[in-house]
This record gives C-alpha cells, sequence and structure tokens, in this order.
C-alpha cells in the first residue's frame, strides 16, 4: 500500500497540481462559485412555490408566477453572471482590466441568444417587441458562457498587449483610460460575435448542447458517471490533493445543467427526473468527502488514544457543518492506507445505494441548491424539495459510514494507542 501510495504521488500528483492551476479551470471554478449565492437563493423559492403539501400547493397556486419571479431572474440567467464572472476572473488571471473584461464576455454571450419577436398569449395582436427566449440563459448555456467568456477575454489580452487599443494622455483619470481601452477589443469581440448569430445565423449554445448532450444525459446521468467522479475525487483526498476543486469543478457546469433542468421541471409541476445532478453528492459526503463525519463520531466516543480522541472532538463541530479538512489532515486520512480504505469505500457504497435509490424512484432527484455546510439530515430533505424519504435515507447512509469505518479507525486507534504508551515510558 505504501509503494502504491507513493507511486501514485510521484506520477499523478504533479499531473493533478497541474490541472488544478490551469487559468481556464481556475476562471470558470471562480465564476461558477461566485454565482452560487443567487442560484442557490432562488432555487429556494421553487421550493415556496411547489412544496409538496396538496393544501399549501391550492393555497399558493394564484401566487405561483409572482413567486416564482426571483427564480427566474436568478437560476433563469445563471449563464448570463457566469459569463461575467469568468470572464473577470479570468481578466485578474492576465492582470487587465477585469471589470471592462467581464462585461465585455457578458455582452458577448448575450449576443448568442438571437431575439425574437413575441405577442401577448391573451391578446395575440398585441406585440411585445424584441425579446430575448430564455432557454440558454440558464444552466443549458453555460457550455456557451464559458466558450464566449474565454474567447472574448483572449481577444481583449491580445489586443491589450498588442498595444491595439485607443491611448488616452496621462492627464486623463484612470477609470476614463480604462473606458477608451477596452473599445477596440470590445469592437473586435462584438462583430466577431455579431458575424456568427446575426449573419451566419449559427446558434451556438444549440451547437454546443448538441456535442456534450451524450456526455450529460448518458455519461454523468449514469451509474458509472456518478461513481467515477466519487471514487477520483476521494482517491485524490488520499493523495493529499483537493479532490473536489480538481474533479468537481471540472464537471459543476454538466451537473448544474442536469440541476436546472430538474428545477424547470419542478417550477412546471413535474418531477425532476435527473439523478446526477448539483445536490446529489450531499448524500455520498456527509460531514464532507468521504463522509467523515462518522469517523469524527467514532474518534471522539470510540477510541481509546488521546490523539486521536482530541482530534475527533476538535474535528466534529466543524463536520457538522461539512467542513472536513481538520480531520482529513489531522487523523490524518491522507496517506494513511487504514483511514484511506473507509474513505474510499464508504462513499462508493452509499453513491450505490442513493443511486439506485432515485433511480427506482423510493427517493426524490434534488431540485434545490442548498448551502453545503447545511447539516445532514435536513440537507437532503431540502434538497429533494421537502422529501422526508430523504431524511430517513441520510440516516441510512450515516450508519453505513459508521458500520464502513469503525473496524479500521479502532484498527489506528490501537496503533496510536501502542505508540502513545511507548512514549510515555
Amino acid at each position: 500500500m505504501k509503494n502504491f501510495s507513493k507511486s501514485l504521488e510521484q506520477k499523478v500528483m504533479p499531473v493533478a497540481t497541474k490541472i488544478s492551476q490551469n487559468r481556464y479551470l481556475v476562471s470558470i471554478r471562480d465564476g461558477i462559485i461566485a454565482t452560487m449565492p443567487l442560484t442557490m437563493l432562488g432555487s429556494f423559492f421553487v421550493l415556496f412555490a411547489q412544496l409538496p403539501i396538496t393544501a399549501y400547493q391550492n393555497w399558493v397556486k394564484p401566487y405561483v408566477t409572482t413567486i416564482m419571479l426571483p427564480y427566474r431572474a436568478t437560476v433563469g440567467l445563471m449563464a448570463v453572471y457566469a459569463a461575467f464572472c469568468i470572464g473577470y476572473y479570468l481578466a485578474k488571471q492576465y492582470k487587465i482590466d477585469a471589470l471592462s473584461s467581464g462585461l465585455i464576455a457578458m455582452v458577448a454571450f448575450m449576443m448568442t441568444t438571437i431575439p425574437v419577436i413575441a405577442n401577448d398569449a391573451a391578446n395575440p395582436k398585441l406585440s411585445l417587441g424584441m425579446v430575448l427566449p430564455m432557454t440558454y440563459l440558464g444552466g443549458s448555456g453555460m457550455f456557451t458562457a464559458m466558450v464566449v467568456a474565454i474567447l472574448s477575454v483572449e481577444i481583449v489580452n491580445f489586443c491589450v498587449k498588442k498595444n491595439i487599443t485607443i491611448k488616452m494622455p496621462d492627464a486623463v483619470p484612470k477609470s476614463v483610460s480604462r473606458s477608451f481601452t477596452a473599445i477596440i477589443p470590445a469592437a473586435v469581440v462584438i462583430i466577431l460575435i455579431w458575424i456568427v448569430t446575426g449573419i451566419l445565423k449559427f446558434n451556438i449554445s444549440e451547437f454546443l448542447m448538441t456535442i456534450f448532450k451524450p456526455i450529460i444525459n448518458i455519461g454523468l446521468n449514469s451509474y458509472l458517471g456518478i461513481i467515477i467522479p466519487t471514487l477520483l475525487i476521494t482517491i485524490l483526498w488520499c493523495m493529499g490533493i483537493h479532490g473536489y476543486a480538481i474533479i468537481g469543478h471540472i464537471l459543476e457546469p454538466f451537473w448544474l445543467i442536469l440541476w436546472q433542468q430538474n428545477v424547470d421541471a419542478v417550477a412546471a409541476g413535474h418531477p425532476a427526473t435527473n439523478i446526477g445532478a448539483t445536490g446529489f453528492y450531499n448524500f455520498a459526503w456527509i460531514g464532507g468527502a468521504g463522509g467523515t463525519l462518522a469517523l469524527c463520531v467514532i474518534a471522539a466516543f470510540c477510541c481509546k488514544s488521546a490523539y486521536l480522541k482530541e482530534v475527533g472532538r476538535l474535528a466534529l463541530l466543524p463536520g457538522i457543518f461539512n467542513i472536513n479538512e481538520p480531520i482529513i489532515f489531522g487523523a490524518p486520512i491522507v496517506l494513511n492506507p487504514i483511514l484511506a480504505i473507509p474513505f474510499i469505500i464508504g462513499p462508493f457504497i452509499t453513491t450505490t445505494v442513493t443511486y439506485f435509490a432515485m433511480y427506482f424512484n423510493l427517493l426524490n432527484k434534488t431540485s434545490v441548491n442548498a448551502p453545503f455546510t447545511v447539516p445532514f439530515p435536513l440537507m437532503g430533505y431540502m434538497t429533494t424539495l421537502g422529501d422526508v424519504r430523504a431524511i430517513f435515507w441520510m440516516l441510512l447512509n450515516f450508519v453505513i459510514y459508521l458500520i464502513v469505518y469503525y473496524p479500521f479507525t479502532k484498527m489506528y486507534d490501537k496503533q496510536l494507542l501502542k505508540k502513545e504508551r511507548a512514549e510515555a515510558k
């Protein structure tokens, strides 16, 4: 096991580290994270509008459209905000003006949606003028937002580095000077998107969704598409690499698309259908990656080693709120062959049983994006739109973690206890 860990550390860690530091992935990660407060807040209004209580639904039915307005303005426009944020963070990496770059990226993305002339359904003769369809302004347009934002900032960066900008005298205030500096790069980006979308009538979002549709609907919505990321994340953590920072942030846009499809279905009064959506892994990560809350409980209350008991107690409170770095690096789990085994096996089991529970409709699919710090089992109840079965299922998964971690933790406890006694003598 030690040789295997050493081999992984030497061969995989440099590659994983390089991937995690890639400027595009870092910008996409930071950009999507920046939109999370909006999407979390917006998804809760779906819960308010579609709470699965018949009497409540009858009461709010006349007000559903009004209640759903914050959802339309947040989750429904998720890709618009992501385009700005991705462009902003990528520009910061290039050390060029981030605000103007983010705005250019956002405008470029908005131009990929072709306006249509709409009529009022209640009065067909009344024209509403030019409107932007929201089909690809939310999660479905996330790929387009990423591609267009990166392309826009690359063009801006090229123009700035090659001095293809309007230069103002030094006496002009910097805020005004920056605005003029952005004119030529903005013109290049806007004209390029205008030619592709307006003149050539090429729908970039539709094209990208056609390419990625098999990956989203078949790859990441299948059992293998869910279990493989679980294993990769836990294995990377055992090597001391933040697994989610690499695997999770690469796959997050795909999970968000599946999640928004679920939210749209629920908002329309239909059940959610996608299993591999954002929120699914809340059932697998009880206490954080690897389900380490069970390890905290066992270490704090069932171990005799002074060190492990103290670490368990200190890590218990953060673990309740799904913050598990204290136990991962404190126990440690990193490069620890004894605790690495349950850290990998536990999520494999809980992910498997949860997947098939949702597959056979024993559990609602996730359709609410709750903050990651919400403790279990409340997390399950919230993300599945008030499904009481989710509470019992998360408790079941926690029991599974206790069973998986217990023998390995006690084995490790004996080693530490023997060492402590030897040092005491």
